[in-house]
């Protein structure tokens, strides 16, 4: 089963599932899962692949949102889940195959629509870290900003860096991920509809929810809310933490 970190205990409320996009982790939801989690309980997964959870060959959507079930089964849902990016369509699939396990929705800057852009380029600059003998993050960083321009993604890719390991690794299946970056940018035939409350919130920068998106998503939510957080892009709970935090409270309660 999935790892999970654990935030919070159980309160009359339905605990909250995070669940990351690619390239993060359960740690990167930390600080919000926590301010969350003072009136819930709240649980991060490590996605398959990503993380302490285990790799395996497939990571198609059909494979996610079985593994969020059986976390949720084992936690006797329904629950409450966010999903970003990855983690957004993961949800989606989750929510369409098993909608008893979900209560309410969440689902960060992201359609049910298949994208034409690949994050290859970004599997292509870890592979390309010279993991032996590095010693500190600063010096992984200066080494990736040869291929990755923006600080941003740097530091977050970096969250996937064990240097305490021996020799260093990431704690990402790189090879995996880069052979199904089709199906993780892609959405697969998926029967059925979500007829609870679901709230799509998309950063006000980003492009990754448009106004052509709607048909499709109205399909298969019916009950879909939108929003947009100003100033904000693709990852609007980094860059806005607060708002996202807001939004996200008031969603759920």
């Amino acid at each position: 089963m999935l790892n999970i970190l654990r935030h919070g205990v159980k309160t009359d409320l339905p605990r909250l599932v995070i669940v990351h996009g690619l390239f993060g982790s359960a740690r990167n939801w930390g600080a919000i899962a926590k301010r969350l989690s003072d009136s819930r309980a709240v649980i991060c997964v490590d996605m398959r692949n990503h993380g302490e959870s285990f790799w395996a060959e497939r990571h198609g959507y059909a494979d996610l949102a079985q593994d969020l079930a059986e976390v949720i089964g084992a936690e006797g849902g329904p629950v409450d889940v966010l999903g970003h990016s990855m983690g957004g369509k993961a949800a989606m699939v989750l929510a369409l195959r098993w909608p008893d396990l979900v209560a309410r929705l969440l689902v960060a800057d992201i359609a049910p629509v298949a994208y034409g852009h690949s994050q290859s380029h970004l599997i292509a600059a870890m592979r390309a870290l010279p993991l032996a003998g590095l010693e500190s993050r600063a010096a992984a960083d200066a080494a990736l900003a040869a291929q990755i321009e923006d600080a941003g993604v740097r530091a977050f890719l970096l969250q996937s860096l064990d240097l305490k390991a021996k020799p260093p690794r990431w704690r990402l299946n790189l090879d995996v991920l880069e052979r199904e970056m089709a199906q993780i940018t892609g959405w697969p035939e998926v029967a059925g509809q979500f007829d609870g409350p679901a709230l799509f919130l998309s950063g006000a920068l980003s492009d990754y929810v448009r106004p052509e998106h709607r048909p499709a998503i109205k399909a298969l939510f019916p009950a879909a809310k939108f929003a947009k957080l100003p100033g904000a892009g693709h990852w609007l709970h980094a860059e806005a933490p607060r708002p996202f935090e807001a939004t996200a409270r008031m969603w759920f309660d």
